[in-house]
This record gives structure tokens, C-alpha cells and sequence, in this order.
């Protein structure tokens, strides 16, 4: 297998279809888990100490109703503080032991032997198991985006006019353009397992890149501007994705130019100076609408 002498990988065996994603480890040691116990405890403790703070002074029921109409009124209010006291508190803390973790040992790109010994896999295993929880519970919080600010908070380089709605990304090694969306479903891999090999590699979206649902992208891949990947499509490692053009498949290829995006003028007026200023401004639509906008500008 030439390939494997190209990347300093040895075996050919070791490419057996024993397929993992950073977000599913077959081989990860129970010992990593145990990171959530001072995580959840510690959490658990502030969590208490605000339904400590609620309750307190309240007489027995059988004395005095009138405080716990009050109470029982605004519980439900209560129960959401809670659950956001603790999510916000998982958040920090887990911050903190990522800090402390790639001060013991930073994470790299590279290609590592994914096994039991080997320090990049396992720091990369124990770096995986701490997101975890903390995306679980902000994915499953009723306020919409909240995942994005987590995954901007655990590294993920993106500013707030690109968007993840029900996606699933990686916290290292992915840097987003501005008004990048990724789709419903959708996975972005800077990391993945493929048989005994553990891959990292960059992931660079441009601007105004469009990832299709339930697509995936590999390690390594680069997209270049306005670039349109097709629902249900998959990159291969390494890939770079040309600027403008639409692609599509698995693994994905060129389709067809993306006609979407064309830049048009518009005058805006500064009242005080009594000044025009026009300003290229880009617009998405379609290339048969172009001369019907035009004429109604």
C-alpha cells in the first residue's frame, strides 16, 4: 500500500474497517470518566446552595401559607436557575481542567497510534470525554445557539454570525469565517479514528461556506469562499474545496459554480455630511433574478 509509506503509516493491516469519529471512542479507558466527579459534585454544591438560599426561612406549611404560595408559584423558575446554575458551573469548571490539561501536555496535529500508551491519544481521549457533558446539557437547553457560545468557549474559532444548528463539531482545530452555516446533522472532524491511527488535522471553513445536513467533514479539509457542500456529503482528509464552487457526493467532487452569491451596490446617505457613500454589499439569490432586481434598484 503506497499510501501507507507516503504517511509513515507501517502496516496495512492496520487499516481494517474499525472506523470511529472523535465523538464515538471504541477504545477509550473508563479511567477518563472519572473527570466528571469533581465536575458534577462542584457543580451539584452551587446548585444546592441556591435551593438552600430558596428555601430558607420558610416556616412549616401548617403554620403560615402565604410564603409558600409565593414559592410554589415562581418554583418552576426556580427549577430552570437550577438547571442553569449548573450547566453554567459544568462550563467553567470544565474550562478550567482544559487549561490545566493542555498545560500538562498540548495538543498537536499529526497522525498518532491509537492505543493505550501512547500520551497524544490518550490527552486527545480525556480532552474528548470533557466536552462531552457540557455540549450534552447545552444542546438540550431551550435557548437557541447556546451550543455555539459553548463551542466557542471550548476553543472553536468562529465569531457569533456563523452558526451550528443541531451540529456537531470538534473544539480544536477548526477555525469558521464569518457568516459560515453548518447544517442539521452535520459533523465537522478535525480528529478521527481510523483503524489503529489517530488523525488531527486543521479544519479551515472561508466565509459564507454552506455545509449541507447531515454531511460530514473530514480532518484536514479546506474550504475556500462561497463554497456550497451538498446535503448528506462527505470530504476525504485533506481535501481543499476551490473558492465559488458548488460540491457534492462521498466523497464530495466538483458539481457546478455557485451562482448564488454576486455583489451589488448600494447607496447609503451620511445626513450630516450631505455625502454618498456606496458600498459592495454581497446578496445571495439566484442568477435568473439578477436582471429583476436591477431594474426595481
Amino acid at each position: 500500500m503506497s499510501d501507507a509509506k507516503n504517511t509513515g503509516l507501517d502496516d496495512e493491516d492496520d487499516f481494517t474497517l474499525d472506523f470511529t469519529t472523535s465523538s464515538a471512542i471504541s477504545r477509550v479507558n473508563i479511567k477518563f470518566l472519572a473527570i466528571y466527579i469533581p465536575i458534577i459534585w462542584l457543580s451539584g454544591i452551587l446548585t444546592g446552595i441556591f435551593w438552600y438560599e430558596w428555601n430558607k426561612n420558610k416556616p412549616p406549611i401548617t403554620e403560615e401559607w402565604e410564603p409558600w404560595v409565593g414559592t410554589l408559584i415562581f418554583l418552576p423558575y426556580a427549577i430552570i436557575a437550577m438547571f442553569f446554575i449548573f450547566i453554567i458551573s459544568c462550563m467553567i469548571l470544565s474550562k478550567l481542567f482544559l487549561i490545566l490539561i493542555n498545560l500538562i501536555h498540548k495538543p498537536r496535529e499529526g497522525v498518532f497510534r491509537a492505543e493505550i500508551g501512547d500520551a497524544d491519544f490518550e490527552f486527545w481521549c480525556l480532552r474528548t470525554e470533557l466536552k462531552k457533558l457540557v455540549l450534552w446539557l447545552m444542546r438540550n437547553f431551550p435557548i437557541p445557539w447556546l451550543d455555539s457560545l459553548a463551542f466557542k468557549w471550548f476553543g472553536v474559532k468562529m465569531d457569533s454570525s456563523s452558526h451550528m444548528p443541531d451540529a456537531w463539531c470538534d473544539i480544536e482545530f477548526v477555525r469558521l469565517g464569518r457568516r459560515v452555516l453548518v447544517g442539521q446533522g452535520a459533523v465537522v472532524m478535525s480528529s478521527m479514528v481510523i483503524g489503529n491511527y489517530l488523525i488531527i488535522k486543521e479544519v479551515i471553513l472561508d466565509d459564507y461556506t454552506v455545509i449541507g445536513g447531515m454531511s460530514c467533514v473530514s480532518p484536514g479539509t479546506i474550504t475556500g469562499r462561497d463554497v456550497l457542500l451538498g446535503a448528506i456529503s462527505a470530504t476525504v482528509l485533506n481535501q481543499l474545496l476551490e473558492t465559488g464552487w458548488i460540491y457534492f457526493g462521498i466523497p464530495a467532487i466538483k458539481l457546478k459554480p455557485n451562482k448564488l452569491a454576486f455583489v451589488s451596490e448600494i447607496t447609503k446617505s451620511s445626513v450630516d455630511d450631505e455625502q454618498k457613500v456606496i458600498v459592495a454589499q454581497e446578496i445571495n439569490i439566484e442568477e435568473d433574478k439578477k436582471e429583476k432586481l436591477k431594474e426595481r434598484l
